[in-house]
């Protein structure tokens, strides 16, 4: 009788273990390194934060973001597998690639973070500067001028595309699986320019040549805009999380409060503007109503220029 009071006596006194939250799996569907991972680790530690549970990053890189993007839409809607994708991987792949990874309507929107304006760039050992001495180098090409971006399929690739129709110059597009892989063979002299997110610009000592936005980028105040370039143009990037289709409601109203509070961090906002970075909330309503407006503007531009792939 001794011994089981005993016993009992040592139980009623150890500490009770409380059950740890599950770490979230955040997807980064492009390679370290590049834009959009930069994004992640920045605001890493605040949604960690503001989430109360571990936040690990998972680069799931290829095909232009749809790797990372049809894991995600594959994975339970239990809430610990998340998306964090540029609009490349989460509204361009779907309507590129035949037969379709997945929709826009695998996922249920969380959040929009970030929305930085498109800008084509060049190192300086190029000599390329302006918006007129690139089309020159181009049309001297003939068809073979190379350029980059950081897949088949991604919003700059699209955006390239778009040029390449208004101006009916024929170029020569070399992808890469991200952005980071991209400026480095730009950096080893492969090709002379790509089209990506602003951040890349100043991250890697590149000259800004044009930027595709509505209005000049404040980083960048003496770059022209493409239609002050004298082409009617305009392409930005926006980047937002996501979770798989069917997750509980609660679970992506709380995530989405917790996305509110991150951005609202003085370290994330520091983050963000020191890779020139912009800020652009859209809570998960507004975001699904957002991409529902670039699903229908990237479905026709590809549809028009004939680019789905596999068909």
């Amino acid at each position: 009788m001794r011994s089981v009071a005993f016993v009992l006596a040592l139980l009623l006194a150890a500490p009770v273990a409380r059950a740890q939250p599950q770490p979230i799996t955040l997807v980064v569907n492009y390679v370290a390194g590049g834009a959009t991972d930069i994004i992640a680790r920045i605001m890493q530690p605040a949604l960690i934060e503001a989430w109360g549970t571990q936040v690990v990053i998972k680069n799931s890189a290829g095909a232009s973001g749809a790797i990372g993007g049809a894991e995600v839409a594959r994975a339970r809607p239990d809430g610990l597998t998340l998306l964090l994708s540029p609009s490349g991987g989460s509204v361009i792949a779907p309507n590129f690639q035949r037969p379709a990874p997945y929709t826009i309507a695998s996922f249920a929107p969380i959040c929009q973070v970030v929305e930085t304006p498109m800008v084509t760039m060049t190192p300086p050992a190029t000599g390329l500067r302006t918006m007129a001495q690139f089309m020159d180098r181009a049309r001297e090409g003939n068809g073979g001028y190379a350029y980059s971006t950081a897949g088949v399929g991604s919003g700059p690739h699209l955006a390239m595309i778009a040029l390449a129709r208004l101006t009916r110059t024929p170029m020569n597009h070399i992808p890469f699986r991200g952005s980071g892989e991209a400026v480095q063979a730009m950096l080893a002299g492969t090709v002379e320019t790509l089209s990506d997110q602003a951040s890349l610009v100043r991250q890697y000592g590149l000259h800004p040549v044009v930027v595709w936005s509505a209005q000049r980028a404040a980083q960048f105040p003496d770059t022209p805009t493409m239609r002050e370039a004298g082409y009617d143009l305009e392409f930005d990037i926006w980047t937002g999380i996501f979770a798989p289709a069917g997750t509980p409601d609660a679970l992506l109203a709380r995530y989405e409060a917790g996305c509110e509070r991150m951005l609202r961090n003085p370290a994330v906002v520091a983050g963000l503007a020191r890779v020139d970075m912009n800020i652009r909330w859209r809570n998960r309503v507004e975001l699904g109503r957002f991409m529902q407006a670039e699903d229908v503007k990237f479905r026709t531009l590809i549809d028009s220029a004939g680019l789905r792939r596999g068909e």
